[in-house]
């Protein structure tokens, strides 16, 4: 399923990508009010933790950087000094992975929580893993923002990987869709490797014998627990996406009595064909986006409520407890032992 990317107006980022944009072109001598000119920012809301922005900020501060700073190196230092630990619950999940190939998985599952402008796919071949970076925006840049962009995410994922896997591991190749710029040199002194230009796709590859190694900062119940809070912070954005946003809150605002297809189209004012014709543009369905809001539901009611196994069950439609054991554990890939919280009686 490929990535469904945010809409560049919503506020759900805390705002540590621009606050690094801030820091690196101060050392330049560039004020911070000129580096925030139109994003509706001000220095003093960098360091607010109950800050929110949004990727047209973020692609704002982005341009304004572009026009101040004189020096190439600008997007690739900015790169360098966005570490995961500044990423929050994104960042934690992924430094607490228990090897690599959980970490390159997870870094794309829980991408939509890292201000992302562009999608991210990672591919597994039989020597090489790949970072591929489509040409496909939130927001359409310029050809000078573009690159700009492109040069930031190869560093911010050089410096992640490393930094996840606590071992020297730079990437074989680095490739991007333009052509040759003047500062070529810095490709290889900020990425460690070779860089191809005037390629089809922006893309990053290492060698995939590292898949297996375990990252220094692997710990089971930390990685259980961050990924849990991801997964329930993914849940709170993706119902403020589009058509599949509109049907997740339909069916929330009335969970255990779940309307219809039929029913929800007609709330929105669209025949059952549209509405099916709209999602399937946004790469799900009516029947996912259903699966999605009873196995929210089921997890939150079993790891939070004193609810019997079969009031959930019939909570959430299932007219017998076999089916809903079932459904969990196609849902979730886990039994419902597993699921529910020690401490909640059964």
């Amino acid at each position: 399923m490929s990535e469904i990317l945010p809409k560049a107006s919503e506020r759900i980022y805390a705002p540590y990508k621009i606050n690094a944009i801030v820091e690196v072109l101060a050392e330049q001598g560039i004020a911070a009010q000129s580096v925030l000119a139109g994003s509706g920012l001000s220095a003093g809301q960098l360091h607010d933790p109950n800050a929110l922005t949004s990727l047209r900020q973020f692609l704002t501060v982005c341009e304004n950087a572009l026009a101040l700073s004189q020096d190439p190196a600008t997007p690739f230092e900015i790169g360098s000094r966005l570490h995961l630990s500044a990423y929050g619950m994104y960042g934690y999940a992924l430094m607490s992975c228990l090897s690599l190939r959980e970490y390159f998985r997870l870094a794309v599952k829980y991408r939509r929580l890292a201000t992302p402008p562009f999608p991210a796919i990672w591919e597994e071949g039989t020597t090489t893993v790949t970072w591929r970076f489509p040409d496909r925006f939130v927001s359409p840049p310029s050809a000078e923002l573009r690159q700009f962009l492109f040069e930031l995410q190869l560093a911010i994922t050089v410096t992640h990987v490393q930094e996840v896997a606590g071992f020297d591991c730079p990437p074989l190749t680095a490739r991007v869709p333009y052509a040759r710029p003047p500062h070529a040199a810095l490709y290889r002194r900020y990425l460690g490797c070779r860089c191809e230009f005037a390629q089809p796709e922006t893309q990053l590859l290492y060698d995939s014998a590292i898949l297996d190694r375990k990252p220094k900062m692997a710990h089971q119940l930390t990685a259980s627990l961050v990924q849990e809070t991801c997964d329930r912070l993914l849940g709170q954005a993706k119902i403020s996406e589009g058509a599949s946003g509109e049907v997740y809150r339909l069916l929330m605002a009335v969970p255990g009595n779940f309307p219809s297809m039929e029913a929800v189209a007609e709330r929105l004012n669209t025949t059952p064909r549209t509405l099916r014709r709209r999602l399937t543009l946004e790469d799900t369905s009516f029947q996912q986006i259903l699966d999605d809001v009873r196995s929210t539901l089921a997890l939150e009611y079993l790891q939070s409520s004193k609810m019997s196994t079969d009031d959930i069950g019939m909570l959430l439609g299932f007219t017998d407890t076999a089916n809903f054991r079932r459904a969990l554990k196609r849902w979730t890939g886990k039994g419902l032992e597993e699921l529910r919280a020690p401490a909640v009686g059964r």
